[in-house]
C-alpha cells in the first residue's frame, strides 16, 4: 500500500476500480465473487473495507442501462412497431444481462473514486490506524 500523501489520481483509479483491481496497485482484485468486496487488497494490502458504496453502484447501473434500454426501445416502436411480445423478447434480456455485467464494474469505480478523494476512512493518516495494527 502506497503511504505517501501526495494526490491520488482520480481517472486512474477510477480506471483501475472499473476493471475491478485495486486502485492502489491495480494488481490485486477488489471483489470475492460477484460483488462483495475484499478486506484487504492480496497485493499490496490496501484496506478495502472502508468502502461505503452502499445503493449507488445499483443506481447508476440502473441509469445506465435503462437510457440504453428505453433509447432503444423508442427506435425500434418507432422504425418497425413490432408486437409487443417482440419488444419485450429483445429488450427485457437485454437489461438483465447488461445489469449483472455493469453492476461489478461501477461498483468498482466507486470504490477507486472513494479511495481517490481519501473517503470513508481511506485516508490513513485521519483513521489513525493500518491493517497491522487490526490483526
Amino acid at each position: 500500500m502506497s503511504t505517501d500523501t501526495s494526490e491520488r489520481s482520480l481517472g486512474l483509479a477510477f480506471w483501475k476500480g472499473l476493471s475491478r483491481r485495486c486502485p492502489d496497485c491495480g494488481k490485486g482484485r477488489i471483489f470475492d465473487g460477484y460483488i462483495k468486496v475484499k478486506h484487504t487488497c492480496d497485493e499490496c494490502g490496501l484496506e478495502l473495507f472502508h468502502q461505503r458504496a452502499d445503493d449507488a453502484p445499483p443506481y447508476f447501473t440502473m441509469m445506465i442501462v435503462l437510457h440504453f434500454i428505453v433509447s432503444g426501445i423508442l427506435i425500434v416502436e418507432k422504425a418497425y412497431s413490432p408486437e409487443t411480445w417482440v419488444q419485450m423478447v429483445i429488450w427485457l434480456p437485454a437489461a438483465l444481462i447488461s445489469s449483472i455485467v455493469l453492476l461489478p464494474h461501477i461498483k468498482g469505480a466507486l470504490i477507486g473514486v472513494q479511495w481517490a478523494r481519501k473517503m470513508h476512512g481511506f485516508d490513513e493518516e485521519a483513521t489513525g490506524y493500518s491493517a497491522q495494527q487490526i490483526d
